[in-house]
């Protein structure tokens, strides 16, 4: 052994052999335990939207407490939303407590969803913050005797401009009852940016502590006096139904408590998990014949021949159909993005507790209050009766397992009366939990005699969306299903966003077909509609560049006008150091390594945040393994709330979608997802996590975006571009593949 090193040759069983035979660990579990004992339930206030008391509460001891109805689901929304109040109220950041998600103390502001938390959710508590601060200021004004002009605040002190040793405590300016009573004024006047003290720092995540030190509470470690054990029984195949069960098996389980079964639904009752876990195992229900699925191979062609509910023009300028019809030369290519599904990494679990005609249940939903509506649909109670709790669970971009799993606690707590803890299983997660549909785009583009792009034509095959904005959702929860409660098959919202071109082209035309049913459970997954459509536009962009012999950043520059689009694509091919071409990359293919760049842009939805993002890859000819070796983002939300929780975002899309654009897709058979664990559905693993760069553009004073779904448009059309850069193949189906990659160099092959 020298001073650097050492060699260290032994197994746990030689370590636990040496010295004294035994190796002692000890450790403090007192504040992981205490924090894992059922939460003390906050009195029912004001949840009316229109009201400060469903926002703000000024405690005694100066600390101001924050009701949101959006959650935190590890975006660090939390931190960034108390940042936003905390200016708003010219208070400590450090004062503010945040209570989120709780459908009896916390307004509802829809789901935490569609990239909104921060300007929807963000800008309605600033503005019952402004309305709170002022009637502060009017009380103030009273109390001290000057003119409210003439006062200042500073961490919630109340001071006269002219005189600073006469003060207020905000807590000293409220009524007995601590309510101010009063309705959020619409025109309440908000601090300009120039005002902002917390806005803009990089305050770290108020949620982080507690994680890296084991003590955060999750809703897996929530446990309920008397509370038991559950596990829901499905069929494998799609569709079936219970026919009969025999339970004589289960019943000899050390810990059963009883079968719980209500039409299909069915489920086993324990003392303990794993004799939930046991129990369910041994169950023996025989199940009606499923439904049938398509045939994988050819599921595309099967989703372009589905009957549509509707078919609607989303862009039109011009006379795209005469512009094709005069061009000199024309593009066309058609493009596929496979069904995909959460597979959170954590099952979803969640806690329900049913007494005295009251249902409490503690939930990772990122939809707290329209689940109050689906519940109360599901168990029959009514509404009121009703009352959900966000707590942490296993993240989620969109609608997985969680809401699921949540209609299952809820409703065996209420069929056996007591309380009850369900987890799922990792195939329940992966296989069973909400997908999204798959996607077909055919798209077309013309050149005129001068080599302008002059038409621009789209169809885009969609599933038809059921979703009335900010309105109770209407979902086939399993539990609904199972027990009668049909309901229309697909949740997802607006998946026409961002089909429209992103570029100005004198002639467009885009239409989406709405298809009438898809043959999977359908939800939302992060970018619903705008990853797969802005895939295909920006996938095509680089072929008309290829066609016009241009540039692929310079022609996406040539046909964008928006200042801030210009800005984006210029700052993200400066910090990519982008080096102008026309053609593929052939200085990187020699051997069997290719090496490629692709750039990629996005307005999301058109109307908020930019991304601009370039990816580089490393392509094997051989085995036609792709890695991403290293993604710069160009970012543009507005004023930026918290710097680094915003790169932490922008980071985090990069990752997940590389793995989404490379590896994740859902298998089937004819009659049941074979998906169900990592092996059949794998995601990326830390070796290929790529090298992520990324330049945030602050716009002080400009509105604040959302910065949780935009990045991840970009990523596959950015990866696509650079697998042709590399080895001049097209790949027009994600997710990119070896077989792929391989098919598309063999074809490539032929035609040389």
């Amino acid at each position: 052994m020298n001073n650097n090193t050492m060699d260290i040759a032994f197994s746990r069983r030689s370590l636990l052999k040496a010295g004294a035979g035994a190796l002692v660990v000890g450790f403090s579990a007192s504040a992981t335990l205490a924090q894992a004992a059922a939460p003390n339930l906050r009195p029912a206030k004001s949840v009316a939207k229109d009201v400060v008391d469903s926002f703000v509460a000024v405690g005694a001891d100066g600390k101001i407490t924050i009701f949101v109805g959006k959650v935190d689901l590890g975006t660090g929304t939390k931190t960034a939303l108390a940042q936003m109040a905390a200016d708003e109220l010219d208070v400590a950041f450090e004062r503010i407590e945040m209570v989120m998600g709780d459908t009896a103390t916390t307004p509802d502001q829809w789901i935490t969803g569609a990239n909104l938390t921060i300007s929807q959710g963000g800008g309605e508590l600033r503005r019952a913050c402004a309305t709170a601060r002022a009637a502060l200021l009017s009380r103030a004004s009273a109390k001290l005797g000057v003119a409210a002009s003439e006062l200042s605040v500073s961490q919630g002190i109340v001071s006269v401009t002219a005189d600073t040793s006469k003060t207020v405590a905000y807590s000293e300016l409220m009524p007995t009852a601590a309510v101010f009573d009063l309705k959020i004024d619409p025109k309440a006047v908000m601090k300009p940016a120039a005002q902002y003290r917390v806005v803009g720092l990089s305050i770290p995540r108020v949620d982080i502590p507690a994680k890296v030190s084991a003590a955060f509470p999750y809703v897996h470690d929530l446990r309920l006096p008397g509370m038991l054990h559950a596990r829901v029984v499905r069929p494998d195949n799609a569709g079936a139904k219970l026919l009969t069960v025999d339970d004589s098996a289960a019943r000899k389980i050390s810990g059963f408590v009883q079968t719980v079964r209500k039409g299909s639904f069915l489920a086993v009752v324990a003392k303990t998990e794993w004799g939930a876990v046991k129990a369910a195992r041994a169950l023996k229900p025989t199940w009606s014949a499923g439904t049938g699925l398509p045939d994988q191979a050819t599921v595309f062609d099967y989703w372009r021949a589905q009957p549509l509910a509707k078919e609607e023009a989303t862009q039109k300028v011009g006379d795209a159909p005469a512009a094709l019809a005069s061009s000199v030369r024309k593009v066309k290519a058609s493009y596929e993005f496979a069904v995909q599904t959460h597979a959170s990494i954590g099952p979803s679990c969640a806690v329900a507790d049913f007494s005295a005609g009251k249902l409490v249940v503690w939930s990772p939903s990122q939809a707290t209050h329209s689940m109050q509506t689906e519940l109360a649909s599901v168990t029959g109670l009514p509404l009121d009766s009703v009352r959900l709790l966000y707590l942490d669970g296993s993240g989620c971009y969109g609608r997985n397992g969680h809401e699921d799993d949540t209609a299952d606690a809820a409703l065996i707590a209420t069929l056996i009366g007591k309380p009850v803890r369900v987890q799922w299983m990792r195939d329940d997660e992966t296989a069973r939990a909400p997908k999204s549909p798959p996607r077909a785009i055919d798209m077309e583009g013309g050149f005129d005699a001068s080599g302008q792009l002059q038409a621009w034509s789209a169809d885009f095959h969609i599933a038809v969306n059921h979703i009335v904005a900010f309105k109770p959702l209407d979902f086939p929860l399993l539990a609904a299903t199972d027990v009668g409660l049909p309901k229309p098959g697909n949740w997802v919202g607006f998946l026409f966003q961002n089909a429209g071109a992103p570029y100005g082209v004198p002639n467009i035309r885009v239409n989406t077909r709405h298809i009438a049913d898809t043959f999977f459970r359908s939800a939302h997954l992060r970018s619903p509609g705008r990853i797969e459509n802005t895939f295909a536009n920006e996938s095509f962009m680089d072929e008309l560049a290829t066609e016009a012999k241009a540039d692929p950043a310079e022609f996406r520059l040539q046909h964008l006008k928006d200042p801030r689009g210009v800005a984006v694509i210029e700052a993200v091919m400066k910090r990519a150091e982008w080096v102008k071409r026309v053609g593929t990359n052939r200085a990187g293919q020699s051997g069997d390594k290719a090496r490629g760049r692709g750039i990629s842009y996005v307005r999301y939805n058109n109307t908020t945040t930019y991304v601009a993002a370039v990816a580089e890859v490393e392509v094997d000819r051989k085995t036609g393994e792709v890695q991403v070796t290293r993604v710069c983002v160009a970012h543009d939300c507005g004023q930026i709330i918290n710097p680094n929780g915003l790169a932490n975002q922008i980071e985090g899309g990069v990752i997940q979608t590389v793995s989404r654009t490379l590896m994740e897709q859902v298998q089937w058979d004819r009659q049941k997802v074979t998906s169900v664990d990592w092996n059949s559905y794998p995601i990326l693993r830390f070796p290929a996590v790529p090298k992520v760069e990324v330049d945030l553009i602050d716009r002080p004073g400009e509105a604040s975006w959302g910065a949780g779904e935009p990045t991840a448009t970009v990523i596959p059309g950015a990866v696509a571009n650079a697998i042709h850069d590399a080895i001049g193949a097209r790949l027009r189906s994600i997710p990119i593949t070896p077989d792929k990659v391989l098919a598309a160099l063999a074809s490539l092959n032929k035609k040389a």
